[in-house]
């Protein structure tokens, strides 16, 4: 069983208000947290400083970096996101700081989560030293219907979430939760979802939730895929029954034809990632290639198509291949009869 060694990171965003302060400050102090180092952008609302005078004792051991009384390692996103990483990987390899074995990246409540990840996956040194596990996007169960219909970046975020923690759950009316719950599952109906007060949370639910598991070290692709299923909708085909309109955040999933060659289909999957750019905000894959030694995992944000996860000793009977998309605006019907003629 083939294992990916590289450092897992947790991207946690959401819009401003939503909880990320609450939230960092209970995880920082979880003794789940130890080992793990937790990167936060001092420009935000989570300052350092600010999230540090609530804990218990800390000590500052490097640049920016202190480590907590928990066994989280904590510093502040001073410089460009890649040299931050960079950094904090060399200081691990030099034992000038504990030896992290996962990584938590909290963003400014007003980011576009696609740069970010862009940023994060696309950079060779990078890419090789981490890889992304999930996106926990916090949502405020009061204001949060309000913001997803007047604020883009809230329903990007939302949209390409593996993880939406609805916040401040009991400052909400029941009717307020039903009504939030029921919109994030039409944006993203393969995400999951927590409600949480106060910012308690078991870190275990959004740490390491993402293609391999940790503790078995086996590869875990449909937990990951989180796939779309919409009901009365056929697994096969071109179908869509209503054109998408121009700004609408929408996601589904395209089985696609059997058997299948790699050599076609990776042309075909970074064209529609050119085409869409910035319209595709995040696609996810299962492929069984019968030129490929073993399953692969695709996975690709805007533009950029990342190179593909081997997923050895991994088997799914029978084998399917498909590929979730979500984005803007997209063409389903185009997308589906370009994939099928694969």
């Amino acid at each position: 069983m083939s294992y990916d060694k590289r450092i897992p990171v947790t991207l946690l965003t959401g819009f401003l208000g939503s909880g990320k302060t609450t939230l960092l400050g209970k995880l920082l102090n979880h003794p789940d947290m130890k080992d793990t180092a937790v990167v936060i952008n001092e420009l935000g609302e989570a300052g350092l400083d600010h999230i540090l005078a609530r804990t218990v004792e800390s000590r500052h051991i490097a640049d920016n970096t202190v480590l907590l009384e928990s066994g989280c390692l904590c510093c502040t996103l001073t410089n460009e996101m890649a040299d931050t990483l960079r950094d904090l990987f060399f200081k691990r390899a030099l034992n000038a700081i504990p030896q992290f074995t996962r990584l938590v990246i909290e963003t400014t409540g007003m980011a576009d989560p696609g740069p970010i990840m862009a940023n994060l996956l696309n950079e060779p040194v990078i890419n090789s030293t981490y890889r992304l596990d999930a996106v926990v996007v916090t949502v405020d169960s009061v204001y949060g219907l309000q913001q997803l219909e007047q604020q883009a970046e809230a329903r990007k975020q939302a949209a390409v979430a593996d993880v939406l923690l609805l916040t401040k759950i009991d400052l909400a009316s029941p009717e307020q939760a039903v009504a939030l719950s029921e919109r994030l599952a039409a944006l993203n109906p393969g995400a999951t979802q927590h409600r949480i007060v106060q910012g308690h949370i078991d870190p275990m639910a959004i740490i390491n939730v993402g293609l391999f598991d940790p503790e078995s070290k086996k590869a875990q692709p449909q937990r990951w895929l989180r796939e779309v299923k919409k009901p009365g909708l056929l697994q096969r085909g071109t179908l869509p029954a209503a054109k998408t309109h121009e700004n609408d955040i929408a996601s589904f999933t395209v089985t696609l034809p059997m058997p299948l060659a790699w050599s076609r289909l990776e042309p075909v999957l970074q064209k529609i990632c050119e085409d869409y750019s910035e319209q595709l905000l995040r696609m996810k894959g299962i492929i069984h290639a019968a030129d490929l030694p073993a399953p692969v995992a695709i996975h690709a944000v805007h533009r950029t198509f990342y190179p593909p996860t081997l997923l050895k000793g991994w088997h799914e009977e029978p084998p399917v291949s498909r590929v979730v998309l979500i984005g803007e605006g997209l063409d389903e019907e185009a997308i589906r009869k370009t994939l099928m003629r694969v």
